[in-house]
């Protein structure tokens, strides 16, 4: 019994003793919690823990004293008593501070970690902004599910995509604004767009792995170019870490939905770079053997799996003077999507003014997608105040696509109860590369400074210029599609021939856009501390010298029997006269091709722009900024017909001058919290070929261009509350509301005779909502969320059939049409939207994790000339998700899910016609009509990552 007590006795006092000691690591220069530091017991180094995401820690002590020591990759290693004044015991948390370890050159200090490519730097980069910002950290696109740049955006509060065929985000819309209302920057450089007839650039081009943060800038100041009423997409890349590093990854992965059916290919190298019409000159009637069969031949089989591989590189050279990154990254995916869509005409035989049916189309998409990037940056320090930086990049982005479609005509011969109506088979061999070349040399200069920087201001005078040059680059070259036909009877189907007449038809496009553009901003600050505060003047300018040529030419085809006599129609029959496309014979319809088509045009576009800019600063712990400026912006922009076409004028131009006043206002309640408003005036430009009148002949509508487009005038204002809890935490809040005038969008249009596809100005619009953005760490666990609301209106005038109260018998005699006013919201208009990402990061164990989930609600997808005609598309789910595990000496294996619900994206018309409900195998989608179906599959990637 004694021995009992003794024993409880020892083991009391030692609980007595013993101590959790509770903290937090932070950068002692950003504040930043830092993320996997070691901390350890210097008397006893076996007992250790890592700090979690928020950078806390918890660690027990044998004894209520003693000392921490915590140490940090890229910092300096610190000790750190506890016990004294209950510093670390409970009730009080202890906080350590890490100074980074830096290399000293002169009056300039380079810091071991650069505060862009952290979560505490991208919350310090939105707080200190002079606009509203929103930044994703390279280090949460490490540990995000997405490879390209589009599938990052998705995530920023505002902002959804616009998907492509294959289902992956490809162009960026800023809070409901369509893709057209905003630009992309590469480290502050805007670049131009692949895209053969428009500005916007596909950010599916560009990898995430070469990026050091994406910036998404929601408001404008005089320093920046104008042509934004959504924001600003800025693209900075990779920067050189402060000591020799590298980081290589390679992974592998596949699509599931060539687990259930075929992967269509062809050999994307049968193509021909240029048309007969390039390589022998205008006069040269092209034949037959000039276009090769073998481009033709399909094959069905399994996909090749996915390779992702990427490397980055780079070092502090010369005492640190030099900086130098490397950055490399290559993607081939194999991509796809079941579809089903229907064509459709506005009935005019009723006064419904709904669409009817017209032909049923299942389709399949297969695609090989190659991504590549390369990204070199060189910074040199001259002198502690004097810097230069050469930015290079190139991306490359090419598909080769197979779409194989079957039609059902739903009109002439459609007897679904007798199993009688016609069938048409398309299939389109289509190659597509799309490339942008970005070369920058920058130049900082401070002149002043010294004084200035002895009092902890900003420099006296400080100079910076650039110089730029950039090319994109699009082709798709002998793209080749081919018609066949069969009819059923009785359920029966019978022979398939190649369509007589244009059976085939080869087409080849290219455009490049080349940009020259140079800037110059001077700034001159002074800190009035007997005032308490800084006045800082800002004035630039900017001139892009912007030159375009584009490029079309298109043969048709008939099919060629040599046994009947020239020019004879030849029926040839599936399985009799040829079993694959490539065996088909054709004879040229057209052997000088389309050169005349509007599509062969040069455009230019030349740009001066100027600002002044003023900034008021007040010091002391709340302070308040206010940043106002005017920015003039000169427009010169036409076009020049290659080839001139009847009733078309063969040139054409718009001048115009814009000036876009702006003022924002920053009130710091304290370090951690700002209350900002905003207005400014943003413009939006027509598109290189909008204002080219021309008229292209598409699969389901005629295109046309407007030459009398007017360019679209915004005026913005924001406000928004922010609050940082800690360095890496955030809560916003926030209202938009944008007035614009003579916004641009695509709608059918009558001229003379004829309906036209065409972008117009259909009047004055407003656009406004909500944001909502949160960022919380809980330890291991983390939390972000985002919502957006949005609402717009725009009243256009659109058709209205109604019953002829005259008419005698009934019949389309019997209506008539009338104009009428109907509101709407703007194209690509988004009512709700929606992210939620869950984190897990245990520090200890090496695992990471995220699941990630982003809605878009149903948004405007298509503009009607009739009433109540509008195409929908429906609200859209992803649930994505990504896992890591760090192993020893720097290896790391990963695996990423995309598209998890497989979620259909879904297009519909909101009312019915009872009209289409003859059709076999309708669908009613929500008391509307299904237009669309699209089923993409999901997307599983696993493979390893090598850093050190």
């Amino acid at each position: 019994m004694r021995h009992s007590l003794l024993i409880a006795a020892v083991l009391l006092a030692s609980v007595a003793s013993a101590a959790s000691i509770k903290g937090i690591v932070k950068d002692a220069q950003t504040g930043e919690e830092l993320v996997g530091a070691t901390i350890v017991l210097k008397e006893d180094p076996v007992k250790g823990t890592l700090s979690g995401l928020n950078g806390s820690f918890a660690i027990s002590a044998p004894q209520r004293s003693g000392v921490l020591v915590c140490s940090y990759l890229g910092y300096r290693e610190e000790e750190v008593a506890f016990g004294s004044s209950n510093a670390g015991l409970a009730g009080e948390a202890l906080t350590i501070r890490l100074e980074p370890a830096h290399l000293e050159v002169g009056e300039v200090v380079v810091y071991g970690q650069a505060a862009g490519d952290t979560e505490a730097g991208a919350r310090s980069a939105e707080r200190i902004s002079p606009a509203v910002m929103s930044v994703v950290s390279a280090k949460a696109i490490e540990l995000s599910p997405d490879v390209t740049v589009a599938n990052v955006v998705q995530r920023v509060s505002g902002v959804t995509v616009e998907r492509s065929s294959s289902g992956d985000g490809q162009y960026a819309i800023l809070r409901g604004m369509d893709k057209r209302y905003s630009y992309t920057l590469i480290n502050g450089v805007k670049i131009p767009s692949p895209d053969n007839k428009n500005r916007f650039v596909p950010l599916d081009i560009f990898p995430s792995a070469l990026l050091d943060r994406l910036e998404v800038t929601k408001s404008l100041t005089a320093d920046m170019e104008g042509d934004a009423v959504g924001g600003v997409v800025n693209l900075a890349m990779k920067d050189a870490p402060p000591r020799r590093s590298a980081l290589v990854s390679l992974s592998t992965g596949y699509n599931a939905l060539f687990l259930s059916r075929s992967y269509y290919a062809f050999d994307a190298g049968a193509a021909a770079r240029s048309s007969p019409y390039e390589l022998y000159g205008e006069s040269y009637p092209a034949k037959a053997r000039d276009f090769s069969g073998s481009l033709l031949r399909l094959r069905a089989g399994s996909a090749p799996p996915a390779l992702l591989g990427g490397f980055s590189c780079g070092d502090r050279l010369l005492s640190g003077r030099l900086g130098v990154v490397l950055a490399g990254s290559y993607q081939r995916t194999c991509r796809g999507s079941n579809s089903v869509y229907y064509g459709a005409t506005t009935a005019t035989s009723d006064a419904s003014n709904l669409p009817v049916l017209t032909d049923k189309n299942d389709r399949s998409y297969s695609e090989l997608h190659t991504r590549y990037g390369l990204h070199a940056k060189l910074d040199y320090r001259l002198a502690p105040q004097h810097s230069l930086m050469w930015y290079n990049a190139y991306m490359n982005f090419s598909e080769a696509q197979v779409r194989d479609n079957h039609k059902t005509d739903l009109s002439i011969g459609y007897n679904p109860a007798q199993g009688d109506y016609n069938l048409a088979f398309d299939a389109r061999f289509r190659l597509n590369r799309q490339s942008v070349l970005n070369s920058t040399l920058k130049g900082s200069h401070h002149f002043g400074a010294g004084e200035a920087a002895a009092r902890g201001r900003a420099p006296l005078l400080q100079l910076d210029w650039a110089g730029a040059y950039s090319r994109a680059f699009s082709e798709t070259p002998d793209n080749a599609s081919v018609y066949t036909q069969s009819t059923v009877r009785g359920g029966v189907q019978n022979l398939t021939s190649v369509v007589t007449l244009g059976g085939a038809e080869r087409r080849w496009e290219h455009n490049a856009d080349e940009d020259w553009a140079g800037y110059l901003n001077l700034t001159c600050a002074r800190a009035a501390e007997e005032q308490g505060a800084e006045v800082k003047l800002r004035a630039g300018a900017l001139y892009r010298d912007k030159q375009r040529s584009n490029f079309f030419n298109q043969y048709d085809f008939r099919p060629y029997d040599e046994s009947k006599p020239e020019g004879a129609r030849a029926n040839l029959i599936k399985g009799v006269d040829w079993s694959d496309y490539s065996e088909i014979r054709f004879m040229l319809f057209t052997p000088y091709g389309a050169v005349g088509n509007p599509l062969n045009y040069n455009a230019s576009e030349k740009i001066a722009a100027g600002y002044a800019q003023a900034t008021l600063e007040t010091l002391g712990r709340a302070s308040l900024r206010i940043t106002a400026g005017v920015r003039v912006e000169a427009t010169d922009q036409g076009y020049d017909l290659k080839h001139a076409i009847d009733g078309v004028p063969n040139v054409g131009s718009q001048r115009y001058t814009d000036y876009l006043p702006n003022v924002h206002l920053k009130y710091a309640t304290s370090k951690n919290s700002n209350a900002r408003a905003a207005y400014y005036k943003s413009i939006n430009r027509p598109g290189f070929f909008e204002i080219v009148p021309y008229r292209i002949l598409n699969e389901d509508f005629t295109e046309a261009g407007n030459p009398d487009l007017k360019h679209t005038v915004a005026h913005n204002v924001e406000l928004r509350y922010e609050y940082f809890p800690r360095p890496s935490e955030q809560l916003m809040a926030g209202l938009f509301y944008k007035r614009l005038k003579n916004p641009i969008e695509y709608g059918m249009l009558a001229q003379g005779q004829g309906t036209f596809y065409m972008p117009t100005n259909f009047g004055n619009a407003t656009n406004y909502g909500l944001e909502l953005d949160v960022t919380k760490y809980f330890y291991a666990f983390g939390v972000k969320a985002n919502y957006t609301f949005t609402q717009s209106q725009i009243t256009t005038t659109k058709l209205l059939s109604y019953a002829n109260p005259e008419a005698e018998t009934p019949g389309s005699a019997s209506l008539l049409v009338a104009n009428v006013e109907q509101t709407r919201p703007l194209n690509g208009q988004s009512r709700h939207v929606a992210n939620l990402s869950l984190l897990y990061k245990g520090a200890r164990s090496g695992w990471d994790a995220q699941l990630a989930l982003s809605y878009t609600g149903d948004r405007l997808y298509a503009v009607s000339r009739y009433v109540d005609s509008d195409v929908w598309q429906a609200g859209y789910l992803q649930l994505d998700a990504a896992i890591e595990k760090k192993l020893k000496a720097g290896v790391s294996l990963f695996a990423k899910a995309v598209n998890l619900l497989n979620t259909p994206m879904v297009r519909y018309l909101k009312k019915e016609n009872a009209a289409n409900r003859h059709v076999e195998g309708y669908e009613s989608f929500r008391s509307g009509t299904l237009v669309r179906r699209d089923f993409y599959g999901q997307m599983l990637q696993v493979g390893a990552k090598y850093r050190f």
